[in-house]
């Protein structure tokens, strides 16, 4: 028998005992049944070392993270290197030394005294942080921390959750973003999935259950809003008059004197002199001078059980969503309608993609021309309104694609696919194009690049120098108003993507980020684009000066444009429509495009987008004239859906959003009380301040 030396016995016992002390977990990234990427943790004693990596539409962040633990289970240390979701440099820093907390994250440098625990939050953070803040939150006093760089964390139970023959608990993390976090945590507490209602993140090997989580995260977001449903939607069993406002009418353009606004059973019963009495039973708001303008348009959504509500306190009342989950999207419409929880009027289009490794995994993926006609009856069958066609499409197909949807009845909007431009989209039948990139990065690529890619951002940077009388312009342009093609543009996506500057509030929310949580802040505080020197920037700057331009352009010679954000916070619109007027639109057309323009285009004009006598009920108050300023747009003091009374003050909160604007006073008249679940009856013409 062969003796081992002692001292190398000594390094295989010490290898085998850190390989037992090693803990690896891996998490699977899936999106739309599909896996997208993957979570990658190592854990040797206190230390822990991350790799994530997700490539979803053509992008995706990739970081590697090592984080060093405290005795209270808390980062010592933390640092994240990589590329973010459009390729940008991650370099983020945090340390907590003797009661000093010091981090460097895309906003800079900065510290701060700790007193006790405080929990740090990754600017750029994988998945996995869940698991870590989740236990460190389940061990403080009443499951809350101060967090850092500021606000704090509160995690919540939700209860067993059995997946298989597993059981697993749910919680609810809030204070980071807008919406909680939902996760699962094993009987160890360590991570076993985030949830989401259109994928999760979920521990690798357990992939089939991601339709079970799914329906989990569904349902337990579903409580939640129709919870925050029965707390903010006020029904009002009488008539409604609103007081001393001044009526916006989108087809003159101009701002009427004051008058009073009537409603009653979800429709408008009139529009009445100021001095006109009251009949017996109304319900009386004091409008205080302020501004009655009908509801706002999102022509370009991705909605979300989250985001329904978010719309509304943003004073939006109808979107088209271009492309969700097709399980998912008619569930909430459902839901909507039958009052079970808040949302806009919502238009859904069919979301057509071409399979390729750049793939969006939303709606249908089709691997052949006859798999896309398919698709096209499958929508056309459902009831949706028009054919989203994305990136991956083949071009060679979509003749055939606008063919098939118009013979249906249904018109065809989308991206341009790579490797064609919107000239050869139009005459294959495109009726719309959408975000004004799409339509740009024709007149400045070679056919061959590709723009399923993060290119078609980052060959924005060429348009700067773009002259708009060049024969490829004006030939798009032509081709647009003979057709008379519509086009959403998206600006303030563009402008987000494009103008983000590490440590400096974006300009697409520099107006309100104070009023954000303090996650959303910090990302908005993020350089988006990959920029690599002071050339860089002033071409993205350059850019977004000629979308302004190109905007202009295109409402001159009558194209139709429809505001869209590609967002899911609302407030988004205000600032599309803030861009239209600094490109040099009037604020009456702007404010026509928000609100009757888009019901004209879909064909809804006679219920919707105006103030009238007969219409639905559907309409924002505004303190001040958003005439003078589209920043008045913020300051929604109420909303009126089908009748339904809203007040963003009261929801704001709810996400962490500091509101813009107090509730106006609402009188009740004698024994009327609201409907079961949405508040408390009131005495007779008690006044109050919601």
């Amino acid at each position: 028998m062969k003796l081992i030396p002692v001292a190398l016995l000594v390094v295989l016992l010490a290898s085998a005992s850190a390989a037992a002390a090693q803990v690896h977990e891996r998490l699977s990234v899936i999106a739309n049944g599909e896996k997208v990427g993957s979570v990658d943790a190592v854990r040797t004693g206190d230390r822990v070392a991350i790799h994530y990596d997700v490539k979803n539409n053509g992008r995706g962040p990739t970081m590697d993270e090592a984080i060093d633990l405290g005795p209270d289970g808390l980062p010592l240390r933390w640092t994240l290197d990589g590329k973010a979701t459009f390729g940008g440099d991650v370099h983020e820093r945090f340390a907590r030394d003797d009661g000093i907390a010091r981090w460097t994250d895309a906003m800079g440098a900065r510290q701060a005294q700790v007193d006790g625990a405080a929990l740090y939050i990754g600017q750029s953070a994988s998945p996995w942080a869940l698991g870590l803040y989740a236990r460190a939150l389940l061990k403080a006093p009443k499951n809350t921390l101060p967090a850092l760089p500021g606000g704090q964390l509160h995690i919540d139970p939700l209860g067993p959750a059995t997946i298989g023959t597993a059981r697993y608990q749910a919680y609810a993390i809030s204070g980071i973003d807008l919406s909680p976090d939902l996760i699962l945590l094993d009987e160890q507490q360590a991570l076993f999935a985030v949830l989401d209602t259109g994928g999760a993140t979920v521990r690798e090997g357990h992939e089939g259950d991601v339709p079970a989580l799914s329906a989990i995260a569904t349902r337990l977001t579903a409580q939640r809003y129709a919870a925050l449903q029965q707390r903010f939607a006020h029904r009002v069993d009488a008539p409604v008059r609103i007081r001393n406002v001044r009526v916006f009418d989108p087809v003159s353009g101009k701002r009427g004197d004051p008058v009073s606004v009537v409603f009653a059973d979800g429709r408008i019963t009139g529009i009445q002199p100021l001095d006109a009495p009251a009949s017996p039973g109304e319900a009386l708001i004091d409008g205080a001078g302020g501004t009655l303008m009908p509801g706002l348009h999102d022509m370009h959504a991705h909605v979300s059980l989250e985001s329904a509500l978010l719309y509304l306190a943003a004073g939006v009342t109808s979107v088209r969503d271009m492309g969700n989950d097709n399980a998912f999207l008619p569930d909430l419409i459902h839901r909507i309608a039958a009052g079970e929880v808040a949302g806009p009027r919502i238009t859904a289009n069919g979301f057509l993609e071409g399979r390729s490794p750049y793939s969006a995994r939303l709606g249908i993926v089709a691997d052949s021309e006859a798999a896309a006609l398919d698709a096209v009856r499958w929508y056309a069958a459902r009831g949706h309104w028009q054919i989203k066609i994305y990136n991956s499409m083949n071009p060679a197909w979509v003749p055939a694609i606008t063919r098939e949807a118009h013979r249906l009845g249904m018109t065809v909007t989308g991206h341009i696919p790579a490797f064609t431009n919107a000239d050869a989209m139009i005459g294959a039948g495109y009726d719309e194009v959408t975000h004004i990139n799409q339509l740009m990065l024709g007149w400045v690529l070679d056919p061959k690049e590709d723009t399923r890619t993060p290119l078609r951002l980052t060959a924005m940077k060429r348009t700067a120098t773009l002259d708009l009388r060049s024969p490829p312009v004006q030939r798009t342009i032509d081709l647009m108003a003979s057709g008379r093609i519509a086009h959403d543009p998206t600006a303030v996506t563009l402008e987000l993507l494009m103008g983000g500057r590490d440590g400096k509030p974006n300009p697409a929310v520099a107006d309100y980020i104070d009023h954000l949580p303090i996650g959303l802040q910090r990302r908005r505080q993020q350089a988006i684009a990959p920029i690599a020197n002071a050339t860089d920037a002033a071409a993205y700057d350059g850019a977004m000066a000629k979308v302004k331009q190109v905007l202009k352009l295109l409402h001159d010679r009558g194209i139709l444009l429809l505001p869209g954000t590609d967002d899911q916070t609302g407030l988004s619109v205000h600032r599309e429509l803030q861009i239209y007027a600094e490109a040099g639109i009037p604020i009456p057309d702007v404010l026509r495009l928000a609100t009757l323009a888009p019901e004209h285009y879909m064909g809804r004009d006679q219920q919707l987008g105006s103030i009238a006598r007969g219409k639905l009920a559907d309409f924002i108050l505004l303190p001040g004239d958003p005439m003078r300023d589209l920043g008045e747009l913020h300051r929604i003091a109420m909303v009126v859906k089908d009748g339904t009374l809203y007040f963003p003050s009261e929801i704001y909160p709810a996400f962490g959003v500091k509101p813009f604007a107090a509730a106006p006073k609402l009188a009740l008249p004698k024994a009327t009380a609201k409907a079961a679940g949405s508040g408390p009856a009131h005495d007779a013409m008690d006044e109050f301040l919601f």
